[in-house]
Order: structure tokens, then C-alpha cells, then sequence
């Protein structure tokens, strides 16, 4: 059996997530969403766009004509799990799809483990997310990262 040296046995916190930092403002909200919501316009994909702050309340929502209603919630959800956790949905999104352990998430009430939820960093902190829902989530992660590319994060 291999042994973990003591001194990388337990990494701090802030080498494995990024920290919290100040709330997004509406106006970089307004800038992210716009831009998530002009690639779902280019693709034709009726989605539901949420920014939410660093501490999880939500800054800005968009619903595209004919999204499902549905989805109003889901998006909402995946950007609080991404504050909440400071991580992508899509990790948790691949750790259920590898099985095992990782099945345990399935209990956690808090948590949406499908990809379209995005941090939203500045500075290397999270200031807030963007959670796309209502296509197929490797749509809305699309939808999402074209949402990040305009705020440079």
C-alpha cells in the first residue's frame, strides 16, 4: 500500500477551488447572458440563460421565446450548484457517469449534476455563474462558454 506524504495528503482549499470574490454587477451579467444568448439565437435553440452572484441569488435571467418551462428552474439550479460548490456542473455531470462511489451525489438535494453550468471568474475568484438549460447539455454548455468568452473568464 502506497502512502501519501503527510504534506500533500490534504491540499488547502484554495489549490482546489477557486475563492469567492466580490458580486458580479448587472452590467457584467447583462454582458455574459447577451452573449449566451446571441450563440442560442445563432444556433436557433429556444434556452433558458440564468447568471447568478457569487452568492447564489440570481442577477439576470433570460427566457428565449418557446423555451420550455421547464427549464426556468434547471438553469437557475446548474448556476447555483456552480457557486455553491465553485466548480462546472459537467464534473459532476462525468463523476456520476463514472458509477461507483460517485452514485452518492444522486442523494444531494443541492446539487444539478448536468452540464450548462458555468463559474464566472475575475481575478481567479468566483464573482458568479451562468447555468444554461433546454437543449442537450453539451448545447447548453455551448451556449454557456460563448456567454463566458465575452467576459474574458
Amino acid at each position: 500500500m502506497t502512502k501519501i506524504a503527510p504534506s500533500t495528503a490534504k491540499a488547502p482549499l484554495a489549490a482546489l477551488t477557486p475563492l469567492y470574490g466580490a458580486p458580479i454587477t448587472l452590467d457584467e451579467a447583462a454582458l455574459v447572458a447577451g452573449a449566451a444568448r446571441a450563440e442560442a439565437e445563432r444556433q436557433g435553440w429556444p434556452m433558458v440563460i440564468a447568471i447568478a452572484d457569487s452568492g447564489g441569488h440570481l442577477v439576470l435571467l433570460y427566457r428565449l421565446d418557446q423555451a420550455q418551462h421547464g427549464s426556468v428552474l434547471v438553469a437557475q439550479q446548474k448556476a447555483k450548484t456552480v457557486v455553491d460548490f465553485r466548480r462546472s456542473t459537467a464534473l459532476f455531470e462525468s463523476a456520476l457517469a463514472d458509477g461507483g462511489l460517485h452514485l452518492r451525489l444522486l442523494g444531494m438535494t443541492n446539487l444539478t449534476p448536468l452540464e450548462g453550468g458555468l463559474p464566472i471568474l475575475r481575478d481567479g475568484r468566483v464573482i458568479g455563474a451562468i447555468g444554461v438549460s433546454g437543449m442537450q447539455s453539451t448545447q447548453d454548455a455551448q451556449v454557456a462558454l460563448a456567454g463566458l468568452a465575452a467576459f474574458g473568464s
